[in-house]
């Protein structure tokens, strides 16, 4: 059976933007330190906390400069099987 999507990918991109800017507020790092620690460009961090676009490469390095590397890290660790199909295939 398949899953109905509530939210489009603009809206989880929001989310993860919001999740980030609230860490960032929550280590009382301004936008423009957390652009010198990253060395992703403060206009970057700006565009991404208001739009949640950003490269990958970006979003990692953020992420390491705000010490939540293990949260990328775990990101599909855990992913669960969808069918049965799934778990044989991925014996093969």
């Amino acid at each position: 059976m398949e899953q109905l999507v509530w939210e489009t990918a603009e809206e989880l991109d929001q989310k993860l933007a919001q999740r980030v800017r609230n860490i960032r507020k929550r280590r009382s790092v301004s936008q423009e330190k957390l652009a010198v620690m990253s060395g992703v460009s403060y206009g970057s961090i700006k565009r991404f906390e208001s739009s949640g676009q950003i490269s990958l490469i970006s979003l990692t390095k953020i992420a390491m400069a705000l010490d939540i590397a293990d949260e990328l890290r775990n990101l599909f660790t855990q992913v669960p099987y969808k069918d049965i199909q799934e778990v044989i295939n991925e014996t093969r």
